[in-house]
């Protein structure tokens, strides 16, 4: 069966399910693919459970017409949401980078969400299979997308472009994440690129953090120069001929900010974000409001309204402390401003709970040292490290192997009155002692 003929399915049955033990009736389920599941087999069971037809890629299982039989059941899933999102005039935003992308997703939908009807990337469905869920998710109301890109491989995201064909781009930073997967520095900004690429060679334009040599350098090589296609912003206190720039007011401990649109329109925005590696993630927001025609005023009201979720930059306040949580992923480029930040802060009773920053190959040991010896350099005493890696460094801090290990000794403490950074990678789940603190 052809994507044309997929797809008028997906017109009487737009919902998509993945997940057999979840099906709406009426949904299309898409039998994928893991290294430990096959849901082939489960495609039967998701008919049973309301699906009205189940897209499998092994004969065996194709037993009736509810069955459609494909090469493929991703690639199949990708084709549909591609053509899909061809059909529709909706405006497509595509953004990654090595920090912020989640946020600055966020801020943006924010923003936008003021005057258009939009639609954006829920979560981190940000991969090979989020990305094309997310487009299917598109209705002829929708205005604008915002799409969010995620790669831990080169030409991850080539690949989600060519899916999301973006009418606009965005790379919010890079950084060293990911370089088991990408094997250097140069291999993080050479796919991010990718991104900058598809945009040009689509004739179309990009949002810039022009403060940035690095994402200078990787537009420059991708083709564009400075010409109506680069759509400038830059974290800096004068003003200049960039679309919108901005400082930092205060950030004590919230962000607040003074931004300049045009040149002359200046207005402060007083943020629910803690730290002040946030600001350029700002100013994008205020960038791409302003280039969709919102005024000053509503762009305020959108990021003043939006809080973080889900551990990112957000102040949890307890019973006994004020915690700052970034305990949803670590590398050692957000590491470092998260502990410059908290280095800087004008608060008493610092303490540091860090986690291992994961998925750094051959540079962990490196990496994890710098981030010890910049605690060093700050004076901060109160440090506690989890994670085999901080724990074979050289440093004075009290190290424990695994979370449990932590919870066990913040047990047995008295903690309270403390200002708290909790930062780590996913894996070593230091979200587990918020409970506790």
């Amino acid at each position: 069966m052809s994507i044309s003929d997929i797809y008028k399915l997906f017109q009487q049955h737009s919902t998509i399910s993945t997940d057999s033990r979840n099906c709406p009736a009426g949904c299309l389920f898409f039998a994928l693919k893991g290294d430990n599941f096959n849901a082939n087999a489960f495609a039967l069971s998701a008919l049973e459970n309301g699906a009205a037809y189940a897209i499998v890629d092994e004969s065996e299982y194709a037993t009736d017409e509810r069955f459609i039989l494909v090469d493929n059941v991703l690639e199949t899933l990708q084709q549909l949401a591609n053509f899909h999102r061809k059909q529709l005039g909706t405006k497509v935003i595509g953004i990654t980078g090595t920090n912020g992308k989640t946020t600055s997703k966020e801020l943006i939908a924010a923003v936008l969400s003021q005057k258009f009807n939009i639609l954006f990337t829920q979560g981190n469905l940000n991969n090979h299979i989020g990305v094309p869920l997310t487009l299917l998710k598109l209705r002829p109301e929708h205005e604008i997308a915002v799409i969010e890109m995620g790669a831990s491989h080169k030409g991850d995201i080539k690949e989600l472009a060519e899916i999301a064909c973006p009418d606009y781009g965005i790379i919010t930073n890079v950084g060293k994440a990911h370089l088991e997967g990408f094997g250097s520095f140069e291999g993080v900004k050479d796919t991010k690129s990718e991104l900058y690429a598809n945009i040009f060679n689509q004739g179309k334009k990009i949002f810039i953090n022009d403060g940035n040599e690095y994402l200078r350098e990787m537009a420059h090589k991708s083709g564009f120069t400075n010409d109506d296609r680069l759509l400038k912003y830059k974290l800096i206190l004068e003003s200049s001929v960039d679309l919108v720039t901005g400082s930092v007011v205060s950030c004590s401990p919230f962000l607040k900010m003074q931004c300049t649109t045009d040149k002359q329109h200046n207005f402060e925005i007083e943020t629910k974000l803690i730290g002040s590696y946030n600001a350029e993630n700002i100013l994008a927001a205020v960038t791409i409001g302003h280039f969709f025609g919102i005024d000053d005023a509503t762009i305020k009201a959108g990021l003043e309204q939006y809080t973080p979720q889900n551990n990112r930059s957000q102040l949890t306040v307890t019973e006994r402390n004020k915690l700052v949580v970034d305990a949803y992923n670590a590398n050692p480029t957000s590491m470092r401003a998260a502990v410059d930040n908290f280095g800087i802060m004008e608060v008493a009773n610092k303490m540091l709970i860090l986690g291992d920053m994961l998925e750094l190959g051959e540079y962990a040991e490196m990496e994890h040292q710098t981030i010890v010896d910049l605690l060093e350099s700050y004076q901060l005493h109160n440090v506690l490290l989890v994670g085999k890696l901080f724990a074979q460094t050289k440093n004075s801090f009290k190290c424990f192997d695994s979370v449990e290990n932590l919870i066990q000794y913040i047990e047995k403490q008295v903690i309270t009155e403390n200002y708290i950074l909790i930062k780590g990678s996913r894996g070593i789940k230091l979200e587990k002692v918020i409970s506790l603190l």
